[in-house]
């Protein structure tokens, strides 16, 4: 009897019989569409065709044929966005940072270029499900630690292994750039600036290991093969990034010299929570900023006290590409507030849909993805959110529907688990 029930459980796997009817075919009618472009249609005709956006349009006008389509659903009074790219982030790298031996984005030793987040990202993150049900679906994991930390890579938040979820691997290295100035903490909390006596140690190390590695990268013939310079032929050749970690103004114009020397092509700044006093360098060579977590305190006491939430604005006005990210503490939970973060900034001078710009199609330019991510236009993968308000607002984020290139993406961790299970238990309607 046993091997009998075995046997047909068997058979109506093979023939799909418990699998989830999937569409390939999907007209999403009705909804505001936010393109992520600074572009909004009212009422919007979007076009899933397997893993692509095939139409992407207003709706009026157009006599639509339902037979056309596997399914048709009316989004009416619903907004439609493209996913949101969660950067510099160790997400899906640990699990609980109390416990060391699920801390995989830090290894020992100085110059690490070699070393490869992709490959220890976790798929089966617990954190990772409570973070898209904020609307973040894909995400930048990050090496931490050292002079040079290692690779990062882009990944969706969806997949059986790292295999599955990566987008882009290897997009760039990066960089904990030497500080001129150190902050220091005594045992009471309080704080002093003092000035980097390893500073002109560090700059000589980091300008020999460059000096040794584009030496490397142009012998035609090597005897012996350096995975640390090996790592760094695509940064080197300007085919990605070199992510540089600073703050203050006079390191990111040191960054920017040192790339100018280095002949780095792809400089990006990570932190620039001073940014907003270079601006003008910054544009004069082209490079982007990643901008600190937004719900912070200037270093200081002198500044005003919203220079951070109105630096996004200030770098906007001087024509800088920026992004926001969130490193910090507790950096992989908070990415569920990447968009209330890009929400704050609206009202410190930003427009709606170039707050969103700063978390989608801004994101995607500066890891070079933008030709599949970051707008809903038509031939890019169609990976987008649907909800039933403004997305940067925590009281109408609330997200119904998600897709990753097509596929449907599962809305439930397991806090709405919990959710569900005590409303029902005590009949909460």
């Amino acid at each position: 009897m046993t091997k009998k029930i075995l046997l047909i459980t068997l058979l109506l796997l093979t023939t799909g019989f418990f699998a989830q009817k999937t569409y390939k075919h999907i007209a999403l009618i009705n909804a505001t569409a936010h393109i992520g472009n600074g572009k909004v249609i009212e009422t919007s005709l979007v076009v899933i065709n397997t893993d692509k956006l095939e139409v992407v349009s207003d709706i009026k006008g157009i006599k639509l044929s339902y037979a056309a389509y596997d399914t048709v659903i009316d989004l009416s009074g619903k907004h439609i966005y493209p996913a949101l790219i969660n950067t510099n982030n160790i997400l899906g790298l640990h699990d609980a940072e109390s416990v060391r031996a699920t801390r995989d984005f830090a290894e020992v030793g100085s110059l690490n270029p070699h070393v490869r987040a992709l490959i220890a990202y976790n798929t089966d993150n617990k954190i990772v499900p409570t973070v898209k049900t904020n609307g973040v679906l894909y995400t930048q994991c990050t090496p931490r630690g050292g002079l040079i930390s290692g690779s990062s890579s882009v990944m969706a938040l969806e997949g059986w292994n790292w295999e599955d979820a990566v987008l882009k691997a290897d997009d760039g290295i990066h960089i904990n750039f030497p500080r001129i100035i150190e902050r220091k903490y005594n045992e009471e909390g309080e704080s002093t600036l003092n000035p980097n006596k390893k500073y002109n140690d560090e700059i000589s190390l980091l300008t020999k290991f460059f000096s040794d590695a584009q030496s490397y990268c142009n012998t035609t013939i090597t005897t012996e093969k350096n995975i640390r310079f090996e790592a760094m032929r695509s940064v080197l050749a300007g085919n990605a990034n070199l992510y540089f970690h600073c703050d203050k103004a006079k390191d990111i114009i040191s960054v920017i010299n040192f790339s100018i020397k280095q002949n780095i092509k792809k400089p990006v700044i990570v932190g620039g929570k001073e940014s907003y006093k270079v601006t003008a360098e910054l544009k004069k060579n082209k490079v982007p900023v990643m901008f600190n977590r937004l719900f912070d305190l200037p270093d200081n006491p002198d500044y005003n006290v919203d220079i951070v939430y109105s630096t996004p604005y200030l770098l906007q006005k001087d024509s800088i590409l920026f992004c926001l990210q969130l490193e910090g503490d507790m950096e992989a939970m908070h990415s569920r507030n990447l968009p209330f973060q890009a929400g704050a900034t609206v009202a410190y001078g930003l427009s709606k849909e170039q707050a969103l710009q700063s978390i989608t199609l801004n994101v995607a330019k500066i890891l070079g993805i933008d030709h599949k991510l970051g707008s809903l236009e038509e031939g890019k993968l169609a990976s987008l959110i649907v909800s039933e308000g403004d997305i940067l607002d925590i009281r109408s984020n609330i997200i119904i529907s998600a897709y990753i290139a097509g596929k449907p993406v599962t809305l439930t961790n397991h806090q709405t688990d919990l959710y569900i299970k005590y409303k029902n238990k005590y009949g909460i309607k």
